[in-house]
């Protein structure tokens, strides 16, 4: 299977603090890639040094072969990878489809390679979501999950080829946890689109990732399937302890 997005010996200092200590790490076009790890051990960092919000210190970002090390994220974003934050930020006074929109202006093509315009990009997103009969709703009195999956929309509507999420089920109750695991399959299955997924709900991504890589203190400590990871040793005592057990 074709790696799309590959990170070779990433390292992020921040002052005199290592936050990414030598990362490799090698994505597969169309799997879910699952990145866990306590909190501190450098994931969000990892997935801004993809994105472009920050440059590593020292290493490569290759994305289908092409060296995108240090450049912006704009110019990632364009090249086919979108990012979904964990806190989202949309515009409050904005509506829906205004939202997504904003996003379709870094994409604007269909799947056939057709041309789109903001708007129609918007709309066949949201269409996918069902969010649909929502597109003219004003995002400000949205709930939590809501608001999350606008943020989803968004990012989609640049027609990534990878997206990065970053713990979209943080702060939803097990119901919408539900929710959002079988829309991410649908991305992958229905979109083709790659997944780098960092999450804390353990048994979501351990029940839909492929292959699991964890991090802790900034260094890669294991790498395998979901079953692999669970059992080795050096994962258990630096993170999930009996957290996984059940």
């Amino acid at each position: 299977m074709e790696v799309i997005l590959k990170i070779d010996g990433g390292t992020r200092y921040f002052g005199g603090f290592c936050a990414l200590d030598d990362v490799s790490a090698e994505v597969k076009r169309g799997e879910i890639f699952g990145l866990i790890g306590p909190n501190g051990a450098g994931k969000t960092t990892l997935l801004n040094a993809i994105s472009g919000i920050i440059s590593p210190s020292s290493g490569k970002v290759l994305f289908k072969g092409q060296d995108v090390t240090g450049r912006k994220p704009h110019a990632i974003c364009r090249l086919g990878i979108s990012r979904v934050f964990q806190t989202p930020r949309p515009f409050l006074s904005m509506t829906v489809l205004e939202n997504v929109a904003v996003g379709a202006i870094f994409g604007g093509r269909d799947r056939r390679g057709k041309c789109l315009s903001p708007v129609e990009g918007a709309d066949s997103v949201l269409h996918f979501l069902g969010l649909h009969d929502k597109r003219s709703h004003p995002v400000g009195g949205m709930n939590l999950q809501e608001k999350k999956m606008i943020e989803v929309a968004r990012a989609l509507s640049t027609q990534p080829d990878v997206l990065l999420i970053d713990e979209v089920m943080s702060g939803l109750n097990p119901i919408e946890v539900e929710d959002s695991i079988r829309l991410i399959k649908r991305l992958r299955d229905e979109l083709e689109v790659t997944i780098l997924w960092v999450e804390h709900v353990m048994k979501a991504i351990m029940g839909s990732a492929e292959r699991v890589m964890v991090l802790d203190h900034g260094r890669v400590i294991a790498t395998g399937s979901p079953a692999q990871v669970a059992q080795d040793q050096g994962v258990i005592g630096a993170y999930l302890g009996g957290a996984w057990a059940g």
